[in-house]
């Protein structure tokens, strides 16, 4: 046995998981996004952040940020806010209809995940979370683009 296919098989199966969400969401009706929106998303999701803080999750330049934001804004998903301690820092938010793609794309990720459950039983996939918990960095996420 060797591991040197575990980053293929890994990658693989992220990929796998990005395309299902992404065609959860289009079969939802949210049409004109693609998978680097749902990346700023899950950033974007609790209490919103800064152009510096989303480009830095993100890993692009803050200007690949602005651009993203920009376009988010107006197909209707963001908003900007005055930022409640930076006077001179804004605030970018969910709208609704951002809150309503961030369900949709929940919805998507539980039934892309229920074959791998099947699969692998929900103690497998439980403990293979686990373990991916473990190895994997917390916070950044590098969008497909």
């Amino acid at each position: 046995m060797t591991l040197l296919d575990l980053p293929v098989l890994l990658l693989s199966a992220a990929r796998a998981l990005v395309d299902g969400i992404d065609a959860g969401v289009r079969t939802r009706g949210f049409t004109d996004l693609r998978p680097a929106h749902g990346f700023a998303f899950a950033r974007l999701s609790g209490t919103g952040a800064t152009v510096v803080q989303l480009a830095e999750h993100l890993d692009v330049t803050k200007q690949a940020a602005s651009q993203m934001v920009e376009e988010l804004a107006k197909k209707g998903y963001v908003e900007r806010r005055p930022h409640p301690t930076d006077a001179r820092a804004r605030l970018i938010v969910l709208t609704e209809k951002g809150r309503a793609c961030t369900r949709a794309a929940d919805e998507a990720a539980e039934e892309v995940l229920r074959p791998w459950a099947k699969e692998l039983g929900p103690e497998r996939l439980m403990a293979l979370r686990q373990d991916l918990s473990k190895l994997a960095t917390p916070g950044r996420l590098r969008p497909t683009w």
